[in-house]
């Protein structure tokens, strides 16, 4: 990671630090977030860890989004290369992700974070593809990749496990940044 702070009118987006871990598990671990995410609960020292990790990879920039210096989500995207054939540009893709407090829901904070996040991907990190998922029927997830522009690519039916209904719907996200250009970040 870079250690890129990307601010908002709101919001800041910042490496995540060692002590935001604990506020992070605080509500990832709440059963109305873990409900949308294909990995329940996890272990306080792994997640640690992983958080660790990344701040070591230099194609993971993943963000603690804070809120009046309190962390009320975190923004992942991990560059990685896409598929194709030999001569492909390096590190043109990107996967996105995201993960609110509940208690701090329907302010519009997700999308601007995420809005942040994809202008970066694109004007910063020189991505061309972002891609993202979620559940067909998260409808607030759906709701913010949507409103930042993203067009739904795939509509997965009963491609994703859940642990309390079993095989459910999976959408995929994508954005290019040709779809952005003459578009404010």
């Amino acid at each position: 990671m870079d250690g890129t702070t990307l601010r908002t009118a709101r919001l800041r987006l910042r490496p995540v630090r060692d002590v935001d871990v604990d506020r992070i598990l605080e509500y990832r671990n709440l059963p109305e977030v873990t409900y949308w995410l294909l990995r329940t609960e996890v272990e306080p020292a792994a997640f640690r860890a992983a958080w660790r990790r990344a701040a070591e990879d230099p194609d993971d920039h993943s963000m603690a989004v804070t809120l009046d210096g309190l962390v009320i989500g975190t923004v992942s995207l991990e560059v990685l290369d896409g598929m194709g054939q030999p001569g492909m540009p390096a590190r043109t893709e990107a996967q996105l992700g995201y993960i609110f407090d509940p208690a701090h829901s329907g302010h519009g904070y997700a999308t601007e974070a995420v809005a942040a996040m994809v202008a970066h991907a694109f004007a910063g990190l020189a991505v061309r593809r972002i891609t993202a998922g979620c559940f067909a029927d998260n409808l607030a997830s759906v709701r913010v990749l949507e409103k930042v522009g993203m067009r739904r690519e795939q509509h997965g039916v009963g491609d994703s496990w859940h642990a309390e209904r079993g095989w459910v719907d999976g959408y995929t996200y994508a954005l290019c940044v040709d779809d952005r250009r003459g578009t404010p970040p």
